[in-house]
């Protein structure tokens, strides 16, 4: 049970840096309490949640789950060996599409530290609703 516990915080400390959240207690107290319907959580319980000392409820797991965009699977199964993908697991195809040039720009994107990586996110999706909305204004014409 214990390495279930420090699987499930190892998961949710990657999960809320790939969301772009510095995975301390504080940070996680401060959002998922914004998040959750229950009861809120102490900051004492997330710490605990952090060091993989304990487990959340199914509840608190769905709302975590959401709120990281984590399939609540991935959260509570075990992690499978290196290179070998799980059962029932679809490959990722999205790379495939990939240049050169935009693999090393995911790689540098992947170094930055955090919050220059939710800058670059934000400009991003800028860049992306003012296209969208270039080419909805486009189609009315």
């Amino acid at each position: 049970m214990q390495d279930a516990k420090q699987n499930f915080a190892q998961k949710l400390r990657n999960a809320m840096e790939k969301a772009g959240y510095e995975p301390r207690p504080s940070v996680l107290e401060r959002e998922f309490n914004t998040r959750h319907w229950g009861k809120p959580m102490s900051l004492h319980g997330v710490r605990r949640w952090l060091r993989g000392e304990t487990l959340p409820d199914h509840r608190k797991l769905a709302t975590l789950s959401q709120w990281l965009q984590v399939p609540l699977q991935e959260f509570i199964e075990e992690p499978s060996p290196p290179g070998k993908p799980r059962a029932g697991e679809p490959s990722a195809l999205w790379h495939t599409g990939m240049g050169y040039d935009d693999r090393k720009l995911f790689e540098a994107y992947l170094r930055l530290p955090v919050p220059q990586r939710r800058i670059a996110r934000e400009v991003i999706l800028a860049i992306v609703r003012a296209h969208a909305a270039d080419t909805e204004r486009q189609g009315k014409n």
